[in-house]
Order: C-alpha cells, then sequence, then structure tokens
C-alpha cells in the first residue's frame, strides 16, 4: 500500500499549487448544464474523502462492513460548494488526503482482505478500494484540470 500512498501524497503536491492558480471565474464556469463546475469537483473530491475515510476505518475494525452509498448530486447542492471558499476548500482537500495517506501506509496486512457491500453492490476488499480511491480521484483531477495528462504524470515517478 506505501505505492498507492506515495501516489496519493504526489497527487497532493502536484495539484494544490495548480487549484491555488486558479481564478474564481474559471472554477465556476460548468462545461455543460447540470455538469460540475471545477469548484463542485473538488467538493465532491472532499464529500468523497469524507466517505472513504468511514469505509476504511470501519473495515479496518471489522472483518465485513455493509456501509450506506451517498447521492452525490445531492451532497454537492446541499453543501453550496459553488459558494464556498475555494481556498479552504483547497486547504481540507489537502489534509483530508494527507491523513487518508498516511492510513493508507499504515494499515495492517491482515485487514487488506476485510470487505464491504455498498449498498448493493460489493463485497469489495479493503485492498481493491484504497487504491480504488486513487484512481476515482484522478478521474475528478482531469475534470478540473482537462488538459494534463495523469497517465504520463507518474512515469518518473513509478517507472512505468
Amino acid at each position: 500500500m506505501q505505492e498507492v500512498a506515495d501516489e496519493l501524497r504526489h497527487l497532493i503536491v502536484t495539484f494544490v499549487p495548480m487549484m491555488r492558480e486558479l481564478n474564481d471565474a474559471e472554477i465556476a464556469i460548468r462545461p455543460r448544464p447540470k455538469k460540475w463546475a471545477r469548484k463542485e469537483v473538488l467538493g465532491h473530491l472532499i464529500d468523497s474523502a469524507s466517505n472513504n475515510h468511514q469505509k476504511f476505518v470501519r473495515m479496518m475494525a471489522q472483518p465485513h462492513l455493509n456501509f450506506v452509498g451517498y447521492k452525490q448530486d445531492d451532497w454537492v447542492d446541499l453543501q453550496n460548494y459553488a459558494a464556498a471558499d475555494w481556498r479552504q476548500m483547497i486547504g481540507l482537500w489537502e489534509s483530508y488526503n494527507q491523513l487518508i495517506a498516511y492510513l493508507i501506509e499504515t494499515v495492517k496486512p491482515e485487514h487488506l482482505s476485510h470487505t464491504i457491500n455498498v449498498e448493493d453492490a460489493g463485497p469489495f476488499t479493503l485492498e481493491f478500494i484504497m487504491p480504488d480511491y486513487v484512481e476515482h480521484m484522478k478521474h475528478h483531477l482531469r475534470q478540473i484540470f482537462p488538459d494534463i495528462d495523469l497517465e504520463n504524470k507518474f512515469v518518473n515517478v513509478y517507472g512505468a
């Protein structure tokens, strides 16, 4: 899991400065009607960090977990991320993901086989959902920064 934690940290240190460079107009533009603006995508990533943090810790505490899903569009709307302070959102996303990276790198190997069902989906192992969390993040970072090729960004880091 060290490689997963390292990749997550690399995403954080790479994208936080880039996020700070975006201006209010850039983060508020919706690419299409009913699609999230960049600011709302970051809000969703904060929600994802919160939900996945809960999953990870609860899965470590017990061998099988049934977990509730969440309606991501409702969460983004209810929390009014479109009007939230961008800088505070960046700081929260950064801090939360530093905690998650620490959690991923320190997970005990015996916990990796623990499973979760999320509503009607699963079971998934902790060994699967931890790297999947990072892949999900990369998907949404591509929405915030569509001109960046995330696959090539990590070639030098992991030698792949």
